[in-house]
């Protein structure tokens, strides 16, 4: 499984924290998402996609970057964020759009920022972010394993 994360981590470094911490137990390649071109979605069967949340969205760059990338077949994904509020909500906006192009989303993530709660994202968040990860990899074997034509079982 080849597996990517894209993410935009702008003040304290949170959402890049995050994104380590899943690289870490994904073995993932992690960029920022200025430096990643579309073209290279191709290339991974996971991606995973992360920002802090900026007035209820995340990160402008991020956003522009979903909406440009094309339409997408058996491709899975994973998202997460960091804001001062611990909604996971928050999530909403990348499964939409990334589902509109296709990706299936297989998990999800998200904690509070060093914005307000200083210290955060903490040792139990990274800890967190690790099990978030190692499910991912469960779905994502579990999926591999269905019959491809499990509908009518």
């Amino acid at each position: 499984m080849e597996t990517l994360i894209v993410y935009k981590s702008v003040f304290h470094g949170n959402t890049k924290k995050i994104a380590i911490a899943m690289a870490e137990v994904l073995n993932a390649k992690f960029l920022d998402v200025e430096n990643v071109d579309k073209k290279i979605i191709g290339d991974y069967d996971l991606i995973g996609f992360g920002s802090g949340i900026y007035y209820d969205k995340p990160q402008k760059k991020l956003m522009e970057y979903i909406e440009g990338l094309n339409n997408v077949k058996n491709k899975k994904a994973f998202v997460f964020s960091t804001s001062r509020q611990n909604r996971s909500d928050y999530n909403d906006w990348f499964k939409e759009n990334l589902s509109d192009k296709g990706f299936e989303i297989i998990g999800e993530f998200h904690c509070k920022g060093h914005t307000i709660f200083k210290g955060n994202p903490n040792e139990e968040d990274l800890e967190n972010a690790k099990e978030v990860a190692r499910n991912i990899i469960n779905t994502y074997n579990q999926i591999l394993d269905m019959p491809e034509d499990s509908t009518n079982i």
